[in-house]
């Protein structure tokens, strides 16, 4: 059986860089961690440091090591908190939710919040990552919800449900300067108009790429981005228009100095919640539900 103290030791020297350093930081001597790690390298039949320089770096199976040590502990972390009960206070619900990286920072965000006010004291724990990864934690049952802008398929076989929150539509937004030199209305203001666009691998760049083919505009596209915080801050500084969701339209007008120059509701944007309930229980889950619904996309 692994010895836990072992893998202890190694993720300590990995996080910290170093024997050395995690020495300091256990309070215990380099070569007493140094020998610990060499026990869990026999344990394993590889080793997980080679020598860099005058320093240690991880081999290709100490990085998948330190993956799985990463889990262990954050588990451990999270058990703590949620078996554990303090004799001076009430009990912590643990909420651990995913959000697909395709999911705009501001709705995350929104649908998220009101969760922390769902019980006297809640830990929240919240990862991003692709769609298809989270759900495969939500599987496990590692995840209570996953927050995405696209149901889970059928095909898939994981055991959960979709709960639809809502659907917006889409806003384009230039600066003041750029906007003073668009020629018509909108949309057809948007033709030969220079554009900053959502990657090519995003839902909504394909649902724009159709629309626009069946408006008849060929916008200049100046660039593409997998990150659309970054795409507005190119937008911000007048590089061209960029859409966003319409629940977000205030917000983004004030955060980036920039006008509403159009929408269209034939661009819309969903989202779902998918968890392992079909019926909803976790009083997390239903505050993030009933808030979407109620109040973020209502009408």
């Amino acid at each position: 059986m692994l010895n836990f103290k072992h893998l202890h030791y190694f993720w300590a020297a990995a996080k910290a860089g170093g024997v050395v350093r995690a020495g300091e930081q256990l309070h215990t001597t380099p070569q007493t961690l140094s020998a610990q790690i060499k026990q869990l390298e026999d344990r394993l039949g590889c080793a997980l440091f080679r020598k860099q320089g005058r320093g240690l770096e991880l081999t290709d199976e100490g990085r998948v090591a330190l993956g799985y040590a990463d889990q262990v502990f954050t588990l451990a972390d999270e058990l703590e908190t949620v078996i554990g009960r303090s004799s001076e206070g009430p009990q912590v619900m643990s909420f651990r939710v995913g959000v697909a990286d395709s999911v705009p920072k501001a709705i995350a965000y929104r649908l998220i919040e009101p969760a922390l006010d769902a019980a006297a004291q809640v830990r929240l724990f919240c990862h991003e990552g692709k769609f298809q990864d989270l759900l495969a934690q939500l599987a496990v049952h590692r995840l209570d919800l996953v927050i995405a802008d696209e149901p889970m398929g059928r095909q898939l076989s994981v055991r959960a449900f979709n709960h639809a929150l809502g659907s917006t539509a889409m806003s384009f937004f230039a600066t003041p300067s750029l906007q003073r030199q668009l020629q018509g209305d909108f949309p057809q203001c948007l033709d030969g108009a220079p554009v900053l666009l959502q990657g090519a691998a995003s839902a909504m760049r394909r649902r724009l790429d159709t629309w626009l083919a069946e408006q008849r505009l060929r916008p200049r596209m100046i660039a593409e981005f997998d990150d659309a915080a970054l795409m507005k801050a190119f937008g911000s500084e007048g590089r061209g228009i960029f859409m966003t969701p319409t629940v977000l339209e205030a917000e983004t007008q004030a955060q980036y100095g920039v006008r509403t120059i159009g929408r269209t509701q034939a661009l819309v944007e969903e989202y779902y919640a998918v968890s392992a309930e079909r019926r909803i229980t976790h009083p997390c889950v239903a505050a993030v539900t009933s808030t979407a619904r109620d109040k973020l996309f209502r009408g």
